[in-house]
């Protein structure tokens, strides 16, 4: 009997989670199945795992079917859909598929690892129809806080489905092309099985909001201001960005960009066409000799992050720029859950140096990229789908979502999470047939690391415990000196007795119960020591220190 084609969906991140999305789409047999992935993501790590910034969705389960792997494609370029690509695709080397403007961020961060993609990267105009194999995929312009956030109709010979990648509705975007409602609309005649769908603002009711609104609330708000203002806002919001241009010419102030991926998102726009009618920014040299009320800064940052310049201007190690007392700081921005604790740190401190401080928890400063459940209604107003998959969003957001899809008359929804591989076609509904290995990998450095790593663990424990350091000098006869012990992040208390002491004793004590001159012996007495001193500093201050002994023989 012939084997049946199928076509199948495995998210191995962003369901079940804000962020690091990767989805892979494969269409065949089972034991002949060519892939498409749209989108290798990142998601950003917390303080839980020290030394480390990003996490990357581990891509296991796909480098195992890289000859059958027909390309990348990316909806966008925030960073939890592109943010994994220039590492994981070293180990594909297959075709990227991205409309302009992602094609040129893309670029970049090859560039940056010394890897010449142009070969492998084909740039898709807008609106623009790809073949790969059995998938004819037809981008969809959409509106979202980035320019060029695509939405993909996924056409196979078993029939159709909708990716709608990260969305919302913006009746006036500013900069880039309106929501294509028209082909929306279209697409939805000619019949949708399954649409998976964003799920991040899901519980918010009404509509997501307009940029234009943004942009008359923050010209009030600046034009009421006469001193230094600087504004922070996610770099890659490029119409925000352009908010912040007219607004200073309409105060009559110049503008200065701040940080390097403000600058580096400023010129790849540019370079797209984008941002053709805007006064010229000022270099930060120039800027800070201008009067308080003749310059406006926009900064990155808006997520207290250590290294970015907002941080580095409120703790006065910005080499160029600084804000000081009667000064306003605007965040325009929305706090991505995790950044809390950072964020609010920093923000007490501008405060407590005397400076205004506007966010919107007190002003209408920023609007959501994502789709409020009037956005959803329209959507699936357009689409009328057969079923509806919630994706991008924790499971409580994914789980609402397919409970409002039910309200709206949707006759099939499925939840589902990383790993999951779902036959979406053939059959009356989509099914969980099997489960793929999923993961995270921490960028440790330059590498990417699994969650067991070593070098992780052994962080963790460095911050928990600290360190010890015994160094044993043996002299050929044998004896040995007084042990230099040394220590980082281990509590010393003036009422409780050092524990150096104790170690130096006990050192000594240990070392008569073996040969010093033996070095058969010296991995047992090594262990020992350890053991011995471990127990001390954790006896005395109750930490169990990462400890190394070393043995010097002169």
């Amino acid at each position: 009997m012939k084997e049946k084609k199928e076509l199948v969906f495995c998210p191995l991140g962003g369901s079940g989670e804000i962020g690091m999305n990767m989805n892979l789409y494969g269409f065949g047999t089972k034991e002949s199945q060519k892939w498409i992935v749209v989108d290798m993501g990142v998601t950003f790590a917390d303080d839980s795992i020290p030394g480390v910034d990003l996490i990357l969705p581990d891509p296991g389960f796909l480098l195992d079917k890289k000859e059958d792997l027909l390309g990348i494609i990316l909806t966008h370029a925030h960073e939890d859909h592109i943010g994994s690509v220039s590492h994981i695709w070293p180990s594909l080397k297959c075709k990227i598929y991205a409309t302009p403007f992602t094609a040129v961020l893309i670029q970049e961060k090859f560039k940056e690892k010394k890897i010449d993609i142009s070969k492998f990267l084909q740039i898709v105009p807008l609106n623009s129809k790809i073949h790969l194999g059995a998938f004819e995929i037809d981008f969809i312009t959409l509106t979202h806080s980035i320019l060029e956030p695509n939405g993909l109709s996924i056409t196979t010979p078993l029939g159709s489905i909708l990716h709608t990648g990260d969305w919302k509705i913006d009746p006036n975007p500013l900069v880039g092309g309106k929501i294509d409602e028209k082909k929306l609309k279209k697409i939805g005649e000619k019949g949708v099985s399954i649409m998976i769908c964003d799920s991040t603002n899901v519980f918010s009711p009404g509509r997501a909001g307009s940029e234009s609104d943004v942009r008359d609330s923050l010209l009030k708000i600046m034009d009421s201001k006469s001193k230094r203002i600087l504004v922070t806002s996610f770099a890659s919001n490029v119409a925000r960005m352009e908010t912040i241009f007219y607004c200073a010419k309409k105060t009559k102030r110049s503008i200065c960009l701040v940080g390097r991926s403000m600058q580096r998102i400023y010129k790849a726009a540019k370079k797209c066409g984008y941002l053709g009618n805007l006064i010229e920014p000022i270099d930060p040299k120039n800027a800070k000799n201008l009067s308080k009320n003749k310059i406006l800064y926009l900064a990155t940052g808006s997520q207290g992050e250590p290294m970015g310049a907002m941080n580095r201007i409120v703790n006065g190690i910005h080499p160029e720029v600084f804000i000081e007392d009667g000064d306003c700081v605007i965040f325009s921005s929305k706090i991505i859950p995790g950044n809390e604790k950072k964020l609010y740190q920093l923000q007490n401190l501008i405060v407590r140096n005397n400076i205004e401080i506007i966010t919107e928890e007190n002003a209408f400063v920023h609007v959501s990229g994502h789709p409020n459940r009037d956005d959803l209604k329209d959507m699936y107003n357009w689409i009328r789908p057969q079923c509806i998959i919630p994706v991008h969003g924790e499971h409580r957001h994914m789980k609402e979502h397919a409970a409002f899809a039910k309200e709206m008359k949707v006759p099939k929804t499925l939840l589902i999470e990383n790993g999951d591989i779902i036959r979406l076609l053939p059959g009356n509904e989509p099914k969980i047939i099997d489960k793929a290995p999923t993961g995270r990998l921490y960028l440790d450095g330059n590498l990417g690391v699994d969650a067991e790593s070593q070098s992780i663990k052994d962080r963790k424990n460095l911050s928990i415990n600290g360190y010890l350091e015994i160094t044993l000098i043996v002299s050929n006869n044998g004896k040995i000196k007084k042990p230099i012990v040394s220590f980082k992040g281990i509590p010393q208390s003036e009422e409780v007795e050092p524990f150096v002491f104790d170690i130096e004793d006990e050192i000594f004590n240990v070392c008569k119960t073996f040969s010093l001159q033996s070095k058969n012996q010296e991995k047992n007495l090594i262990e020992t020591i350890k053991q011995t001193c471990r127990r001390i500093v954790r006896e005395k201050t109750g930490k169990k220190p990462f400890t190394n002994i070393n043995i010097a023989r002169i």
